[in-house]
């Protein structure tokens, strides 16, 4: 997602071929989306670095070592996860004075919130003090992230922006440029539509926020409901769950080998998509605009949330849900909620 919305920015800002720096996951599943988001880049003319960061124990060292001459030559660094050590680290080597914050979706509303209110990065699902070893180690780099991230007052040498497509109250000095998947529209579609409904997946389980039978009986719910047919898995959940929800549910599941705005404008897609609280709700609707696809939303009932869920994650959800714009509101039932 956030290499989609780097090629949105691209568009919008008219900046030319950019060099498109890839920190590569472990995870096989986002590695392989990356790897086709790094093909459609090239297609744009755009030069793309495919870094090993974290590929044993010295790849940090000779990431870090081949991109400080390029982090200090750059009069702008774009970035996709200020949330991310690595990121904050090499945040640490610029001299860019032009930075951009390109969105990572629901993510992107928690940074701006925490950056007005002068607080700690901290991922919004995340338990507990953030005070561990590691933490406390790495701090004074957060900081100093976090210092370049903040907008210097108004005649300042550096420039902090950001290019979203989510509802966000910026603080002072931080210039927004709205994200509309003009980019994505002109480049792929109008969709072939389906009858039958999609429901689009969720990592809250793997996360830890959500109860996995609670999660599965309101996917469930959903598909009769609507008459929904596929699932588009997110990138994270779990195969093992997977299987209980086909099996449980009969659904079709669909990995997506990129991301999902651009498998929607593609299509064939559903006349309905149906998702939980999550970026998409925000994201759909821009990309699919002018087709007569209906995007809505299913809230979370807090008897869904563990014990060990974040206390702001009911809040942040929410937050999320009420938002969005363009979309359905799908209220819990009674019926979802007992499982």
């Amino acid at each position: 997602m956030q290499l989609l919305n780097t090629l949105e920015w691209a568009h919008t800002a008219q900046a030319g071929e950019l060099t498109v720096v890839v920190l590569s996951p472990h995870d096989p599943m986002t590695r392989g989306q990356l790897r086709r988001m790094a093909e459609l880049a090239r297609d744009e003319g755009h030069a793309v670095r495919w870094e090993e960061a974290r590929g044993g124990p010295t790849a940090p060292v000779r990431t870090i070592g081949g991109l400080t001459p390029l982090l200090r030559r750059a009069r702008r660094v774009v970035i996709g996860d200020p949330f991310s050590r690595y990121v904050q680290l090499l945040l640490t080597l610029t001299r860019a004075r032009d930075l951009v914050v390109v969105d990572d979706g629901t993510a992107t509303m928690e940074f701006i919130s925490q950056l007005a209110h002068g607080e700690r990065l901290v991922r919004w699902h995340r338990n507990g003090s953030g005070r561990g070893a590691r933490d406390l180690a790495f701090a004074p780099f957060s900081a100093t992230a976090r210092r370049r991230l903040t907008p210097e007052p108004e005649g300042g040498r550096r420039t902090v922006g950001l290019f979203s497509s989510m509802p966000v109250e910026v603080p002072p000095g931080v210039h927004v440029t709205t994200n509309d998947f003009a980019w994505t529209r002109g480049r792929f579609g109008p969709p072939r539509l389906t009858r039958a409904a999609d429901i689009v997946g969720t990592s809250l389980v793997e996360t830890g926020v959500v109860d996995t039978d609670r999660y599965l009986a309101a996917v469930a719910a959903l598909a009769r409901t609507h008459g929904a047919t596929r699932y588009f898995a997110h990138r994270k959940e779990s195969t093992e769950k997977l299987h209980r929800l086909s099996a449980e549910t009969g659904l079709e599941i669909v990995r997506p080998d990129l991301p999902l705005e651009l498998i929607a404008r593609r299509g064939p897609i559903g006349r309905l998509i149906v998702s939980f609280p999550s970026t998409v709700v925000h994201t759909l609707p821009l990309a699919l605009r002018g087709t007569e696809v209906k995007v809505a939303v299913c809230d979370i009932d807090p008897q869904w949330l563990t014990a060990h869920a974040s206390p702001r994650a009911q809040g942040f959800l929410d937050g999320v849900t009420g938002t969005a714009r363009d979309v359905q509101r799908l209220p819990f039932t009674p019926r979802m909620a007992t499982g």
